[in-house]
C-alpha cells in the first residue's frame, strides 16, 4: 500500500475526491518538462513486468520521437524476469510491479558488488474484475481471501465457491465462481498474494494467465468469472468491484483519489530497476530515458495508459537517485 507520508503531496493531483476516470487527472504542475540533449543513441533493452509492458512501450515511442537513432526492445513476461535479466546483463531496464525480493537482491549483489537501484515511475491499483453483467458491487478483503485462497488467513469462516455465498440471487446464485489470476512470475501475483490473501496460498482452481489483459479477456467471456489485474486493463466487457478493508466497513472504488488517500486497500508503486554503479555515472541513454519517464511528458503518458502519475515531489526524489 502507498505509504501515508506521500499522501499530502499526492492529493493535489485530484481535482475532486469523487473523480474516477483517468481523463479527470492532470499531472502535477511542478513536474518539469523533458529537454532533449545531444549525443543520445544506441540500444536499450527492457525485460520484466507485464503490467508495465504497455506503459514501457508508450514511453519508448515518446522517447524515440526525440531520439530517432535510439532502438528500444521491450519484453514483458513478469516481474520475476527483471532481476534475472539485470544480473545476466541482457537488459538495462528491469520494470517491476513489486519490490525485489531479498534473494533477488542478493543475486544482484553477488554479480555486481552493489545493490540494484529502484526507481518509482508510476502508481497502480489492483482491481477485482467481474463480468459486466454480474450484479455484485463490492467485497471485503476477507471475502476476497475466502474466494481465492485455500488458507483463509483473514479469518472468513468458510471457503466461498458460489455466487450465492456473496449475496447474488436468482439462477446465478448456485453457479460456481470461476477464478482468474496471474502466474507466479508476475509481480501482480505476488502483490495480491501478500496484500489480499495475507500471504496465503492460492486455490488450485485459479486459472493462471500469462498477462493482465488475458485475465480481463477471460472474465469478459466468462459470466461467472472473477479475477485481479492492474486497473489500467479495464475494458467495456468487465466491471470493477469496490473493496472494503474489513467486513462492515465502507467499500471504496478503485479510483485514483481513493488509492492515494489509502481508502482503497490494494494500491502500489510501479518500478524500474537499474544497475547503477555508485562509482560510475549511469550510461547516458539509460539516464535520459529515465529522465523522460519522470518528466511532465512521461507522467502524462502514465495517465494516458490508465495509471496514476507521480507528483513533482516524488519525481524529484527519484531523479535525485540518478545523480
Amino acid at each position: 500500500m502507498i505509504k501515508k507520508i506521500l499522501i499530502a503531496s499526492a492529493v493535489i493531483l485530484v481535482t475532486s475526491a469523487g473523480l474516477a476516470s483517468a481523463e479527470a487527472l492532470k499531472v502535477d504542475k511542478s513536474l518539469k518538462s523533458y529537454k532533449a540533449v545531444g549525443g543520445v543513441s544506441g540500444n536499450l533493452n527492457s525485460i520484466g513486468s507485464d503490467t508495465l509492458n504497455n506503459l514501457m512501450t508508450m514511453w519508448a515511442e515518446g522517447f524515440r520521437k526525440k531520439y530517432p537513432n535510439v532502438n528500444i526492445q521491450i519484453e514483458g513476461k513478469g516481474s520475476s524476469t527483471a532481476p534475472q535479466a539485470l544480473v545476466a546483463g541482457t537488459a538495462q531496464l528491469g520494470p517491476m510491479s513489486r519490490e525485489m525480493k531479498n534473494s533477488e537482491i542478493d543475486a544482484f549483489v553477488k554479480k555486481y558488488g552493489y545493490k540494484p537501484t529502484k526507481i518509482a515511475v508510476a502508481i497502480d491499483t489492483i482491481a477485482l474484475f467481474v463480468n459486466k453483467d454480474t450484479p455484485l458491487k463490492s467485497l471485503s478483503l476477507q471475502q476476497v481471501d475466502a474466494i481465492f485462497s485455500k488458507n483463509r488467513k483473514r479469518g472468513y469462516p468458510s471457503a466461498i465457491t458460489t455466487w450465492g455465498q456473496l449475496g447474488v440471487t436468482g439462477k446465478m446464485a448456485a453457479q460456481p465462481i470461476s477464478l482468474y489470476g496471474r502466474n507466479s512470475a508476475s509481480g501482480t501475483y505476488g502483490f495480491f498474494k501478500e496484500q489480499a490473501l495475507a500471504k496465503g496460498d492460492f486455490k488450485s482452481m485459479v486459472k493462471e494467465q500469462p498477462g493482465s489483459a488475458s485475465v480481463v479477456q477471460g472474465i469478459t467471456k466468462d459470466k461467472n468469472g472473477i479475477g485481479y489485474s492492474g486497473l489500467g486493463y479495464m475494458t467495456s466487457g468487465v466491471k470493477i468491484l469496490a473493496l472494503s478493508a474489513k467486513a462492515g466497513q465502507p467499500a471504496y472504488e478503485a479510483t485514483y483519489a481513493n488509492a492515494i488517500t489509502n481508502k482503497y486497500p490494494l494500491s502500489r508503486f510501479l518500478y524500474i530497476y537499474i544497475a547503477l554503479d555508485p562509482k560510475k555515472p549511469l550510461p547516458k541513454l539509460t539516464e535520459e530515458f529515465l529522465k523522460f519517464v519522470l518528466s511532465k511528458e512521461g507522467q502524462e503518458i502514465v495517465i494516458k495508459d490508465g495509471f496514476l502519475p507521480l507528483t513533482g515531489q516524488m519525481s524529484a526524489k527519484n531523479l535525485s537517485i540518478l545523480k
